[in-house]
């Protein structure tokens, strides 16, 4: 699945930045760090094409146990609530879009391409009293060297999916940056009822800046459960409505539904608009992109998430004939 040279390449480059910084040590219960892994498919949905997969596994470090010079510039960053609860967050993962029909060896030229993304991401994550700060570098390659290719061939010869035929045809290499900036604040919350059961409202603005995606966003989320946990949603592949890699359980079982909308204004996306530097593939974005999500999220004793999310996009790009949607499974383990 790695027999790609330039695909080993940048596997071991992105490892190395996604471990620049050292790991956090274990903690106890009240400070351990929380494992995510989040998988995407539209086939959760019945459908394979446009976003059709993205995993991505991440660390968040317990609350002020980032290292040091994290907790600094937290300290500094003028955006950052003054005696917020910092924590690192460092992931990895894949991203992998399609035409909308995989059969073709060679999709129509109005059909958004194949292409592939391969990416190590460090954060920067502060929580105030009523305020979620996080600030996310991520570097990685797009083209032959994201692996998304073998990835999909191999997944969809072991479930017995139609083989995807265009991949030659996908976007050329290129490294890639993204640097993302979000801000929630909890606008409205009410007080546990004498049974336990609760709700909060979250509005969220942010942005995106570089090569792979360029965008202004804003949206807000309500959640409503029992024993609700103190967290900001469970985690998502980029771009994408914010939520936490943390959480903090009230009780031994706690349990939420959730509902969110977002808008984005979208000045940049490469699986849309096609290689910075090399002639390639593209199509015609909409600049204006919506998303609304709902779903459920339970935790299990004091470490363990586990949430599904429905997603449903509005079109990307000129000429595509109908909203996408894809389901998303994340857990997260406190240890």
């Amino acid at each position: 699945m790695f027999r790609h040279p330039a695909g080993r390449q940048a596997m071991a480059a992105m490892l190395s930045v996604l471990f620049l910084a050292p790991l956090p040590a274990m903690a106890d219960e009240n400070e351990a760090g929380v494992f995510n892994f989040v998988l995407e498919n539209d086939l959760f949905l019945g459908a394979d094409r446009h976003y059709t997969n993205g995993f991505q596994a991440s660390w968040t470090s317990g609350p002020d146990k980032a290292p040091g010079w994290m907790l600094q510039a937290a300290r500094w960053l003028p955006l950052f609530p003054k005696g917020g609860v910092v924590r690192a967050n460092y992931a990895f993962g894949q991203s992998m879009y399609t035409p909308s029909d995989i059969s073709l060896p060679n999709p129509p030229l109005s059909d958004r391409p194949y292409a592939g993304w391969l990416y190590a991401s460090l954060g920067l994550v502060a929580k105030g009293e009523t305020d979620l700060d996080q600030l996310q570098l991520q570097v990685g390659m797009v083209g032959p060297a994201a692996l998304a290719e073998p990835t999909q061939k191999f997944v969809h010869k072991i479930v017995g999916s139609q083989e995807p035929m265009g991949w030659d045809y996908q976007l050329k290499n290129e490294p890639g940056v993204v640097l993302t900036y979000q801000h929630s604040w909890r606008t409205l919350s009410s007080s546990p009822s004498p049974f336990g059961f609760k709700f909060d409202l979250t509005p969220h603005a942010g942005a995106a800046v570089g090569n792979v995606f360029t965008y202004a966003n804003a949206g807000a989320t309500l959640r409503f459960g029992w024993n609700l946990p103190d967290d900001y949603g469970p985690p998502r592949v980029q771009p994408s409505l914010p939520a936490s890699g943390f959480f903090e359980s009230q009780s031994n079982f706690g349990w939420y539904l959730f509902a969110g909308v977002e808008g984005r204004a979208v000045a940049r996306n490469i699986f849309l608009d096609g290689n910075t530097f090399a002639d390639s593939r593209s199509v015609s974005k909409e600049p204006l992109v919506a998303d609304l999500q709902f779903g459920i999220a339970m935790t299990i004793g004091k470490s363990t998430r586990l949430a599904y999310t429905q997603v449903f996009r509005t079109r990307e790009f000129t000429g595509q004939r109908d909203a996408d949607k894809f389901g998303a499974i994340s857990l997260s383990m406190r240890f």
